[in-house]
């Protein structure tokens, strides 16, 4: 089984904000491959479906963003998950415009906080992840309002079609492996 986890900020004024791309991800999924939701343990969402021909628990945790490592730890640990090869999280990145991808193996948190838990709480940075460009705050603004900002339209177009990537992405992983996914949507910018 996979865990494949989108990270965000639960509560209505978070929704389709930049820090909630993880989340905004995972409902595609659901959407897509019609896994039905609702389940909850562990303060956090969750799950269970088929996507590439794999089993795999979809989860959002509650516990917003700072400190998603828990939950995602204590599901990992009761469904017997290795973190290092069963696991996909998905998130925001400010480094990339809005509409890139970036899949990685492992690697630092680069400032992310809630990458910056899961770290720590897991103990390795080697997790698959799938960064979804939101683009750089602008020069005087807050980081937090930023990321807990809305899109332009013209950023919100590029960010949609980024989050049906990412669904293919998570796609491919499952069914032909990470460097499959990183030979094939590392190249696409989705920037126009």
């Amino acid at each position: 089984m996979y865990l494949v986890v989108g990270l965000g900020n639960p509560g209505r004024q978070y929704e389709a904000t930049r820090h909630n791309m993880g989340f905004d991800v995972i409902d595609r999924l659901v959407e897509e491959h019609r896994i039905p939701q609702g389940g909850v343990k562990f303060n956090a969402m969750y799950g269970k479906g088929i996507i590439g021909g794999e089993q795999v628990l979809l989860m959002k945790p509650l516990s917003y963003m700072n400190l998603s490592g828990g939950p995602v730890r204590d599901m990992a640990n009761y469904f017997k998950i290795d973190s290092e090869t069963e696991m996909i999280v998905i998130y925001d990145d400010i480094d990339l415009e809005p509409g890139q991808l970036r899949i990685r193996k492992q690697g630092s948190a680069g400032g992310h906080n809630g990458i910056k838990d899961l770290i720590r709480q897991l103990g390795t940075q080697k997790f698959v992840r799938i960064k979804v460009g939101v683009g750089a705050k602008p020069q005087g603004w807050d980081l937090a309002d930023h990321v807990l900002g809305r899109f332009s339209t013209q950023e919100r177009k590029l960010v949609d079609e980024a989050q049906e990537r990412a669904c293919k992405a998570v796609e491919m992983i499952l069914s032909r492996g990470t460097d499959a996914a990183m030979n094939e949507f590392n190249k696409k910018t989705g920037v126009v």
